[in-house]
């Protein structure tokens, strides 16, 4: 890092302090011991980052999960101080380590004894602190590429539990990510109890479109099986990631490919009639009117409503405002609707 760049972060970091200070002072941001167990990792073959947490506390992702693709990922969590998480991803994107951003920003806090922190970089780099004061349980455990780390846990059975799960555990980065979760929750997790839980893994690389470097992100903000309810909106999520590569398979004329994309769909999201009607809309514009018959009777005969919406589909070019696409719209609804 250069000496200019080393001295704009010296004097950012002392303006950052002064302002913890004066607000810790007025009592803008009471403390609270609000998050428990969390995983921060990178994988060294898709390049990919992500960051997952679950806790007793409502909307825990709000505050401890923190990803910038091209630059590294942030869990901050115990008595928690969210700017850890927009300023570590600062420092991270300026060039310094995950090591030396966590340095940083523990050697100017305060409130070090009672912060859990934990850091990896672009490069695989990872960081970790836990403060002497955090609630026991607490501990961490760094792996290669990642790390786990708890506060207020049942036992200490939890974190080692997590680092093992992680490290077998099969499939991406948010599969693992959340496996690790998973066993810390067996292990005995929180002991309070459980309320929110989020995940979030964003590309290794920038684009320069932040929208589109996100690869999954996931909230739950308060339900009695947070992990449960994360677990199923992950399929969720991976039954539309499964729609939209089949559209793309319709735009390239690979209809065996598109089948077999919205028949995976369907499998994971059963009960959810959008996947089913978006796919019948893709096809039957692409031509395969006889195929996306029957897709759009069993979406007319579940819920009527979305007869209406075919109607509506003309307006903004979905299905084409042409005579050819009214046609096709009233023979979708004349040999489909109830």
């Amino acid at each position: 890092m250069s000496h200019s760049c080393t001295r704009w972060v010296t004097l950012w970091i002392g303006c950052w302090t002064l302002g913890a200070a004066a607000a810790a002072a007025a009592g803008a941001e009471p403390l609270r011991p609000v998050h428990t167990y969390s995983i921060v990792a990178r994988d060294a073959a898709s390049g990919e980052l992500g960051v997952a947490v679950q806790s007793h506390w409502f909307s825990v992702g709000s505050a401890v999960t923190w990803a910038e693709a091209g630059v590294g990922v942030v869990a901050t969590q115990s008595l928690v101080d969210p700017a850890y998480g927009p300023r570590g991803l600062a420092l991270m994107a300026s060039g310094m380590s995950a090591g030396q951003a966590v340095d940083a920003l523990v050697r100017a806090d305060d409130g070090r004894d009672v912060r859990q922190v934990a850091m990896v970089d672009r490069e695989g780099r990872v960081a970790v602190h836990t403060g002497a004061k955090c609630i026991e349980s607490a501990g961490h455990h760094r792996g290669d590429g990642y790390s786990v780390q708890a506060n207020m846990m049942h036992n200490d059975a939890v974190v080692p539990a997590m680092a093992a799960a992680y490290e077998s555990a099969r499939g991406d980065l948010t599969e693992r990510l959340l496996v690790a979760l998973e066993a810390a929750q067996a292990a005995g997790g929180d002991i309070r109890g459980s309320q929110s839980a989020a995940l979030l893994v964003v590309k290794g690389q920038s684009s320069g479109r932040p929208w589109a470097d996100r690869v999954v992100e996931l909230r739950v903000e308060d339900h009695p099986q947070p992990l449960t309810e994360l677990r199923r909106l992950l399929q969720v999520h991976r039954a539309y990631e499964h729609m939209n590569r089949g559209d793309v398979a319709i735009e390239h004329g690979d209809l065996a490919a598109a089948r077999a994309e919205y028949a995976e769909a369907a499998r994971l999201a059963p009960g959810i009639v959008e996947v089913v009607y978006w796919q019948a809309v893709t096809l039957a514009t692409a031509g395969s009117v006889d195929e996306a018959l029957p897709l759009f009777r069993q979406v007319f005969s579940a819920e009527p409503i979305w007869v209406e919406l075919t109607r509506r589909l003309l307006k903004p070019g979905i299905i084409p405002d042409t005579p050819e696409g009214h046609a096709l719209v009233e023979r979708i609804v004349s040999e489909a609707a109830p």
